[in-house]
């Protein structure tokens, strides 16, 4: 069904993963804000990965909602999902900890948690599949 609440949860993780990337800033240096957009001309592949995998993520989570009939690989989607958002965070880590120009006055932003927030989103469905599953199996023993 979906209408289930992991159905908003994912809907959620979409929007911080797809949406917000293009309104929330990354890092700032000096007087220049660093935002998505900014990173797909770079020609770092390191910076290149990141719209990228955010994009992915995005994408991942709108699959994931209409497997809904398969919860069990919506479960590992879910998981899948979560190591993507994790291996970003790493990289958004590293990349913060060795931006050019840190001579300068840098300022990391709000963006640079919305790979935290998508975790937590997504652990949320993952425990409202789970008790899905769990609920059907229950059923399915009394019968």
């Amino acid at each position: 069904m979906i209408q289930r609440i992991q159905t908003i949860y994912l809907l959620l993780t979409s929007i911080v993963s797809g949406g917000f990337i293009f309104i929330f800033n990354l890092w700032k240096v000096a007087e220049e804000k660093i935002f998505i957009v900014d990173l797909f001309h770079q020609e770092s592949i390191q910076l290149k990965m990141i719209p990228t995998t955010f994009l992915a993520s995005s994408i991942l989570a709108i699959v994931t909602i209409f497997l809904f009939k398969n919860r069990q690989l919506q479960f590992v989607l879910g998981r899948i999902n979560i190591l993507i958002n994790l291996f970003l965070l790493g990289l958004l880590i590293y990349l913060s900890l060795t931006v050019s120009g840190e001579a300068s006055v840098s300022e990391k932003g709000i963006g640079m948690f919305l790979p935290i927030l998508a975790i937590l989103l997504l652990v949320l469905a993952n425990k409202a599949i789970k008790k899905d599953e769990d609920l059907v199996k229950s059923v399915d023993r009394l019968r």
